[in-house]
C-alpha cells in the first residue's frame, strides 16, 4: 500500500472533515445519502481530480467511496462516522454480524462505558473493528493507554439490534447496551 505525503494525509483529513462533520465549511450541501458531486467538492477544495483519486484509493480506512451515477457524473461520500449535525441514510441493509466484534477506547473510559454501554455520542453509529489490533488502532487514536472491549454481537442480534456493514468493513450500531460487553484480555 501507498503511504499519503504530508500534504495528501491533510487533504485527506480535510476531506474527511467536510463529508463527514462539517460541508458547510467549504460552502456544500451533502444529499440525503451523503454525497456531493466531485467536482464541487474539487472546486470548494482548490484540489484536483488527480490529488483526490490518490486521497481516495490509498487512504489507510478506506474513508471515502466514489459512484458514477447514469448522468455520468461522479459523486463522493465518506463511508461512515458522520456526526449527528450531519446525519445521513448510508442505505446500508442490516447485515448479520460475527459473534463478537471489538471496540478500542482510552482506559478513562472504561468505568463509564462499562455502565451505560457504548453510545454513538456525537455520531450517528457505534464503531466496531472485527478484530483487535483494528480497535487498538482506533481507541489508540485518543490515547496510549487502551483497552479493548469485546462485544457480544451475535446475542445482540439475536435479542433483535440491528447492525450494518459499511463499504470498508466498519461495522454499524445504534448502541452496545453494558451486558453485552466484556473486557478483552
Amino acid at each position: 500500500m501507498t503511504t499519503l505525503s504530508r500534504d495528501q494525509v491533510r487533504t485527506s483529513r480535510r476531506i474527511a472533515l467536510v463529508l463527514r462533520h462539517r460541508p458547510e465549511s467549504a460552502g456544500l450541501t451533502l444529499d440525503a445519502n451523503g454525497w456531493v458531486p466531485v467536482a464541487d467538492l474539487l472546486a470548494a477544495l482548490g484540489i484536483t481530480r488527480a490529488e483526490l483519486d490518490v486521497v481516495v484509493e490509498h487512504n489507510d480506512k478506506s474513508r471515502f467511496a466514489v459512484t458514477r451515477r447514469a448522468d455520468g457524473t461522479d459523486w463522493i461520500r465518506a463511508s461512515q462516522g458522520h456526526s449527528r449535525r450531519v446525519s445521513v441514510d448510508l442505505g446500508l441493509p442490516p447485515a448479520d454480524p460475527p459473534a463478537a466484534l471489538f471496540h478500542g477506547t482510552p482506559r478513562t473510559n472504561l468505568e463509564s462505558i462499562m455502565n451505560e454501554g457504548l453510545q454513538p455520542r456525537s455520531r450517528d453509529h457505534v464503531h466496531l473493528s472485527t478484530g483487535v489490533p483494528t480497535a487498538l488502532l482506533v481507541g489508540g487514536r485518543r490515547s496510549a493507554d487502551v483497552v479493548v472491549l469485546r462485544v457480544a454481537t451475535g446475542e445482540m442480534a439475536a435479542a433483535g439490534h440491528v447492525f450494518h456493514l459499511s463499504a470498508n468493513g466498519v461495522w454499524l450500531t445504534s448502541e452496545v447496551p453494558p451486558r453485552y460487553l466484556t473486557l478483552d484480555t
